[in-house]
């Protein structure tokens, strides 16, 4: 990868989400789920952690550990998404929160200031995830954890395939990685890694589309692909139809849990 493309594909990233972040503070599909439940489970947040949320897009994980936590940081790399996520927040009760505009390859904050770091459902817009794997075993102290989850994809065709659908329909998609990708990348930083967790998430079609202003074009592409992936890969998505038009579908998230050694 060129130096000029990850900085094509931020600016990408930051036009998407500049352009409708509070779609994002009021979207069911990020605020809840039983991924974002076992989330809080594995990483066992206490009051005297000092919790730094990457990517916060509206600030849900935040929402839901900030009671239990010291403090709360909210990072993202799109101001109108960071003041969006922030008045979200403080409009909850939450009083232990402060933004700030961060990239997540690129983390402003020194060596060891974290105990808790959570990055949800964000990372697949990321051009070099090995990076901000990199930052985050950096900013965690001895003894920190890293709690994770974002779409992943198998290997091969499948993979492929769901990649381009997600690129279709939101242009500052990158790559979904699989599970072994992620548990390279998070044990090559030097975190040990817990046993991974996958959930189902199903997406309504119409609000998957419309959150990321997708084109009429668009989605008549999208479900022609999906139309046209075949019975074994439909299955794999669980694609509903209802009068030739595509309804719903799933795909998979999986939530890593990483240890900074004491």
């Amino acid at each position: 990868m060129s130096d000029s493309a990850p900085a094509s594909i931020k600016e990408r990233v930051r036009e998407q989400f500049a352009a409708s972040p509070t779609d994002y503070v009021r979207s069911q599909t990020h605020a809840s789920g039983p991924d974002l439940v076992r989330m809080v489970e594995l990483a066992h947040p206490t009051e005297n952690d000092v919790l730094l949320d990457v990517a916060t897009g509206g600030g849900h994980v935040a929402r839901v550990f900030g009671p239990l936590v010291g403090r709360v940081v909210v990072a993202d790399f799109t101001l109108p998404m960071l003041r969006a996520a922030m008045a979200f927040l403080t409009s909850s009760g939450l009083d232990a929160v402060s933004g700030v505009a961060a990239d997540a390859e690129s983390l402003p904050f020194a060596t060891g200031s974290f105990d808790l770091v959570t990055c949800r459902i964000a990372p697949h817009h990321f051009p070099r995830p090995d990076r901000f794997v990199a930052e985050v075993a950096r900013a965690l102290e001895p003894g920190g954890r890293f709690a994770l989850i974002d779409s992943t994809v198998p290997d091969g065709v499948l993979g492929v395939f769901f990649n381009r659908f997600e690129k279709v329909r939101d242009p500052s998609h990158v790559r979904s990685l699989t599970i072994a990708e992620w548990t390279d990348l998070i044990r090559s930083s030097g975190l040990s890694l817990q046993p991974t967790e996958s959930f189902r998430k199903r997406h309504d079609f119409d609000d998957w589309t419309a959150r990321s202003r997708t084109t009429p074009e668009a989605k008549a592409e999208l479900t022609e692909m999906m139309r046209s992936i075949g019975p074994d890969a439909e299955e794999q998505f669980e694609a509903r139809w209802q009068d030739n038009r595509l309804v719903s579908f799933s795909d998979v998230k999986t939530l890593f849990l990483g240890t900074r050694a004491r």
